[in-house]
């Protein structure tokens, strides 16, 4: 059935987007995490990505034209699939809506007067921090009522569909009103906070708020977006008019060593300047400094004190399911109850690897783990394997040419799972700087949402904490999860000969609605010869 994909609101601010270009064409294909189109904001040029797979039917918003939000964009179905009926419902909705905020208009400007903020007060709403987003959970509040707010200071810990977000103010002033209390859940767009002078009455607004839904919406435009979003803009460079493609992190590097990004060149999907360009840029400038230190990218979260029960009685704690424990408990359900698993596990000679490691850790500022390794050797194996590389539909199977390497990572209230985009073109190098640098954000809540989609295959690795084998759950829409056990040191047989060696076990977890036992079984037997002979990851 056809998805209909409606103007985004990318922002907390924004009312209305312009198209600045199209990737893709009506008749296109698109698979879900593709770049759609880049939407300017108010604040930002920002690439717009597929949450759907199918063919581009329809497109609602040429170049340069500006809507709504929620106005229809585009929509993405079935090739030759009969659209003309939800194309017909949109305009319909939109030709009804015109006369009818004809018709509220006056009644708005003639109770203006009462809904309008005292000079200096805004208000602060619950953004829609991603496309699937609905709602949102107050993790924290780093502030509390009579705080002063300065510009850029964290308000809030904002936990949505998929990660937990800071949230940051854009406006100076004291914190007035909370609008939602900590572990306290709202619809986007809900009354979040009021910031104002000291002393502001401000008890009429927050009435007015949660009784007509707004209060005073050319004041509210003006107040907080997230931090994880405006990191991500991709704004234009000093020195030239043409905008420049680049990630959160290599912006904040540039920003850090002064560089002027229009004059490097970006390696990344759609020239886009990612971490190692701005790296090479600065010339053997070692990026690890400004990385924090993890030794592996599933490291545990810190274990909270338990309280003293005294011998002899009964004590029990119930702990609220944060927003991400219910996603993870809903996704994986799903999962588990609709894919039907299977497992298939081999048994890797680790000595070579060991010696290579060793060789390549002994470069300056080089710093390689085994789970790198992996992810190298998993990135070169699904090339030869894409059947792997794939995801279940109703009605067909989608066969994924590029690589995008999931790596689960543990965190305090449960699991994420950042994406390399591209691992095939990855060094070693490369993939255990992303690694480290995901991992590190991923811990502190610094992840953009678009940092964790459009995964084709995901590997899990608990070998840190002495496992040596354990079957994963499927992270759909994925047909397949690797789980990476630890590196055992046992006798073995060499040439005919019991020597020590060391071994891991690699266990495989497919769909097999898309992967069959012999496919998975094949990809198994590439990926072992990559691990025991890393060479060959050369050739």
């Amino acid at each position: 059935m056809a998805k209909v994909i409606t103007m985004p609101r990318l922002s907390d601010t924004m009312t209305e987007g312009t198209v600045a270009s199209w990737l893709k064409k009506v008749g296109d294909k698109v698979s879900e995490g593709d770049i759609l189109a880049e939407i300017e904001t108010d604040k930002a040029t920002m690439e717009f990505e597929s949450f759907n797979s199918g063919t581009l039917l329809y497109i609602g918003i040429n170049e340069g034209e500006s809507a709504a939000c929620d106005s229809l964009l585009a929509i993405i179905g079935k090739e030759g699939e009969d659209i003309s009926d939800l194309i017909n419902a949109t305009s319909t909705n939109v030709e009804t809506s015109a006369p009818e905020a004809a018709a509220v208009e006056p009644t708005t400007s003639d109770a203006q007067p009462t809904t309008a903020l005292p000079k200096g007060v805004v208000v602060v709403t619950m953004p829609r921090l991603s496309d699937t987003m609905t709602d949102g959970t107050v993790a924290t509040w780093l502030k509390k009522v009579g705080d002063k707010v300065s510009e850029g200071d964290i308000l809030a810990e904002i936990e949505t569909d998929k990660a937990t977000m800071e949230f940051e103010s854009f406006n100076a002033g004291t914190l007035l009103y909370i609008g939602i209390p900590e572990g306290g859940t709202a619809p986007c767009d809900s009354l979040l906070a009021i910031i104002g002078p000291t002393g502001t009455d401000i008890a009429g607004i927050a009435e007015n708020f949660k009784t007509s839904g707004s209060a005073a919406p050319v004041e509210v435009a003006k107040e907080a977006t997230p931090e994880t979003v405006t990191t991500s803009e991709n704004a234009p460079a000093s020195s030239s008019n043409e905008r420049v493609f680049v990630s959160p992190l290599a912006r904040k590097i540039a920003e850090e060593k002064g560089i002027n990004l229009s004059q490097v060149n970006g390696s990344g999907e759609n020239g886009r300047i990612i971490k190692s360009d701005v790296e090479n840029f600065v010339s053997g400038t070692p990026a690890a400094v400004a990385q924090p230190s993890i030794s592996a990218p599933t490291e545990a979260a810190p274990i909270a004190a338990r309280p003293v029960v005294p011998a002899g009685e009964k004590m029990t704690e119930e702990i609220k399911n944060s927003q991400m424990r219910k996603i993870i408990a809903k996704r994986l359900a799903e999962s588990l109850f609709t894919a039907p698993h299977y497992n298939l596990v081999i048994e890797v000679s680790m000595d070579e690897a060991m010696k290579s490691r060793a060789i390549i850790n002994s470069v300056p500022d080089t710093k390689v783990s085994f789970n790198d390794m992996v992810i190298k050797a998993s990135a070169l194996a699904l090339k030869k394997h894409p059947k792997i590389n794939s995801q279940w539909r109703e009605d067909s199977i989608l066969i994924n040419y590029h690589v995008n390497i999931g790596v689960a990572v543990a965190v305090e209230d449960g699991l994420v799972v950042p994406v390399l985009p591209f691992t095939d073109a990855m060094s070693l190098s490369q993939i255990g700087e992303n690694v480290r640098d995901l991992a590190g954000r991923a811990k502190s809540k610094k992840l953009l949402p678009t940092e964790m989609e459009g995964s084709t295959f995901t590997i899990s690795n608990l070998g840190m904490f002495g496992i040596t084998e354990f079957n994963s759950i499927i992270n759909q829409p994925n047909s397949a999860i690797l789980s990476v056990g630890a590196i055992v040191e046992k006798p073995v047989v060499k040439n005919g000969q019991i020597v020590v060696g060391n071994t891991m076990m690699l266990s495989l977890a497919c769909d097999h609605r898309t992967i069959d036992g012999a496919t998975g079984a094949q990809f198994l037997q590439t990926l072992k010869q990559y691990i025991e002979n890393p060479v060959t990851m050369l050739a």
